[in-house]
């Protein structure tokens, strides 16, 4: 299984446009490879650097979408509706959706996980990603990643 996006090279700069210092649009991505028996994908990006890369102290959860259909083969820049069944979660901003990158110091590294499942996950509204993750165990298929890193304009 395979993740990446048209807007940036794998380890390469997010876009500014893609941040909080600009439009906010999520990145595009691209899905491939999705194994068989797929019921379900799981998207996560976050940033393990937060708050300063060189003494990081928690992972800041920037998105995280569920019950994404095994047929789905990525999602648009921008993407403001999200495929049927698909759910959005509570980011580390309190928001549901895609919060970019601003962070407040350094370089910082924005992973994107896509689990493939084997079932779709029953979740209440308002669910975050420890929820996420308990309900996912025993059912992941396949996982992939990748990412790109960020730093503020004005720390440049």
């Amino acid at each position: 299984m395979r993740i990446y996006s048209t807007a940036f090279a794998e380890g390469g700069e997010i876009p500014v446009k893609n941040t909080q210092e600009a439009e906010d649009l999520s990145p595009e991505l691209v899905f491939e490879d999705i194994p068989a028996g797929t019921k379900s994908l799981v998207l996560i990006a976050d940033d393990p650097d937060a708050p300063d890369p060189k003494a990081p102290k928690y992972l800041w959860l920037h998105w995280l979408v569920i019950n994404l259909p095994a047929d789905t083969r990525g999602l648009p820049e921008g993407v403001k509706q999200l495929p049927a069944k698909a759910r959005a979660g509570i980011n580390d901003c309190d928001a549901e959706g895609w919060s970019g990158p601003r962070p407040p110091i350094g370089v910082h590294r924005y992973y994107f996980h896509l689990f493939a499942l084997d079932t779709e996950l029953t979740l209440s509204a308002g669910f975050k990603r420890a929820d996420v993750e308990k309900a996912m165990k025993g059912h992941i298929l396949a996982k992939a990643q990748t990412f790109g890193t960020y730093l503020l304009l004005a720390n440049r």
